[in-house]
């Protein structure tokens, strides 16, 4: 397939991703899939991470026509080896946040690409920092309904950024598409680097 006639899907609904990759100026459609995001016993978070985008990758594959390609991602909050995944209540994300503050955790996102028989993946790592978080700042920030779908219950490109006070690795990979490793993967595709820091045409 060459690039010019590229049909890529993102399989996923998420507005955070839709937007990164919309800044390689790819054309591309949204497809929702639905896998179970719950750890295995025993099973450790970069598997994780790689384990649940492969099958958002592979359930898209089989919705999509032959002829497409493609992209998932998966993004997790990770502390002390917990994988903390999205809060299901306001106790449970203050319960997050509290663990967080004044701590340094990771936040691993995987992607997977796959176009026909081919199989291509990548992690991103990156390391965040928060300062330590007053409960009625947990409590006003919950409020605002930010954190309410985000992995470890908040958004680093929203008002979730106020807690952090370091951050080693991918800004866009926390936010839950890492574009170095996305675009590293869409060369597969005969998309080079130029090509995406141009604005790829359709």
């Amino acid at each position: 397939m060459q690039a010019k006639h590229l049909k890529l899907i993102l399989a996923s609904t998420s507005p955070r991703r839709r937007e990164l990759l919309g800044r390689f100026g790819l054309p591309f459609e949204v497809l929702a899939v639905e896998v179970e995001e719950r750890p295995r016993s025993g099973e450790a978070a970069e598997d994780y991470v790689r384990r649940v985008a492969s099958a958002k990758s592979a359930q898209g594959q089989t919705l999509a026509p032959a002829d497409v390609a493609v992209l998932a991602a998966d993004t997790e909050v990770v502390l002390d080896g917990h994988i903390f995944g999205k809060p299901q209540g306001r106790e449970h994300a203050r319960e997050m946040l509290g663990r967080l503050s004044g701590r340094t955790h990771e936040v691993l996102s995987a992607v997977s690409l796959r176009r026909g028989g081919l199989h291509w993946e990548a992690l991103s790592v990156s390391r965040v920092r928060f300062r330590d978080i007053r409960p009625q700042e947990i409590d006003a920030y919950w409020a605002s309904g930010e954190p309410t779908d985000k992995a470890g219950a908040y958004a680093i490109q929203g008002r979730g950024e106020l807690f952090v006070t370091e951050l080693q690795g991918s800004f866009s990979g926390v936010m839950g598409l890492p574009l170095r490793e996305t675009a590293g993967l869409l060369r597969h595709l005969g998309l080079e680097t130029e090509r995406l820091l141009a604005g790829a045409p359709p």
